[in-house]
């Protein structure tokens, strides 16, 4: 394994650019097999990630959790598991309507207290463990008190089957609420240059001390300046920014930045990256990818130290532009 820079979540200690392994699933990007995706995971590990991250939700009955089980075999103690829970509903479990930003607008959740110990304990069957690193509620469940999903969480870390709390897709309030239950190690939220963090959110986990797992931090893959188009098996289909004239017209927008970092020697995704790891000191992205080569160049980005004026550089150019479609899943 080759070593990379370090950052703290809260007590949690993790490699500086984690690995998102959503990507791996089919439905997700497109199709997508075992083999590749089991390559994939490998080389995130022998590239230095020691963070991975996944949700129950994930492909088609705990597909994704499956995956990272079996790929982990014989290195789970080189890795920080963390699952997200809420999202993938057994039969009989009523679904609790949640908004979201994609094209069909709502998800179906439940995270009801009575149901979040049957949730880690199915998690850590697929993923073949007998510990959840850092356990997150995928969304608050409007119909439950925050508060009672998150005590839920908390009485499974006593016994061990939870090692820390998380928090996902929340506001500052719902994390000053959580964090007086029990302390929490990390919010999930988006963030990138195309979807800022919350201010107030940011300030609220710097007070507390809780760091942030940036989920899209290559804003799904446009940041990567790849991205012409989307199949049509591709989720992105369904976000408001990869509409085909909005994806024409940000690409278009966003070649000042591409051009940063083309002075720089380094790919517009580690730019993103970087630039992202310089907005908090702890603040862990976590992009994902199936290609080894695309692994190992965002892992990089932990390496890569940006000066005060290529920061207000690139912070001028982002001022500088607007992107079409909202970018925000949760409404």
């Amino acid at each position: 394994m080759t070593a990379l820079p370090t950052r703290t979540l809260g007590p949690l200690t993790s490699s500086a650019v984690a690995f998102g392994a959503m990507v791996l699933s089919p439905g997700v990007y497109g199709e997508t097999d075992e083999r590749r995706a089991t390559a994939a995971l490998r080389a995130a590990l022998d590239e230095g990630a020691t963070h991975i991250d996944t949700a129950d939700g994930y492909g088609p009955d705990g597909h994704n959790e499956r995956l990272i089980g079996a790929a982990l075999k014989g290195r789970r103690d080189e890795v920080v598991i963390a699952t997200k829970f809420g999202f993938r509903l057994p039969d009989g479990v009523e679904p609790h309507p949640f908004p979201v930003n994609y094209g069909f607008g709502e998800l179906a959740v439940n995270a009801d207290p009575r149901h979040v110990r049957g949730y880690a304990e199915a998690s850590l069957r697929t993923l073949r463990t007998d510990r959840i690193d850092l356990y997150y509620p995928h969304y608050p469940d409007p119909q439950i008190p925050f508060e009672d999903t998150v005590g839920a969480v908390a009485d499974l870390i006593g016994p061990g089957l939870v090692r820390h709390l998380g928090l996902s897709n929340v506001t500052a309030d719902q994390l000053r609420r959580a964090h007086a239950v029990h302390p929490v190690a990390a919010v999930q939220v988006q963030w990138s240059m195309w979807q800022p963090v919350d201010a107030e959110l940011l300030a609220v986990a710097r007070e507390l001390g809780v760091g942030i797992v940036a989920w899209g931090p290559l804003g799904t893959g446009f940041l990567t300046g790849t991205v012409a188009e989307v199949a049509e098996n591709d989720l992105r289909r369904h976000l408001p920014r990869f509409d085909a004239a909005n994806l024409k017209a940000n690409r278009d927008r966003f070649a000042p930045v591409r051009a940063i970092a083309d002075d720089l020697g380094i790919s517009s995704g580690q730019l993103a990256l970087s630039w992202l790891l310089h907005q908090y000191a702890h603040v862990v992205p976590i992009p994902g990818s199936r290609t080894p080569a695309h692994i190992a160049e965002n892992l990089a980005a932990a390496r890569i130290a940006l000066s005060a004026d290529t920061l207000a550089r690139v912070d001028t150019a982002l001022k500088a532009t607007a992107f079409e479609g909202k970018a925000a899943v949760v409404d």
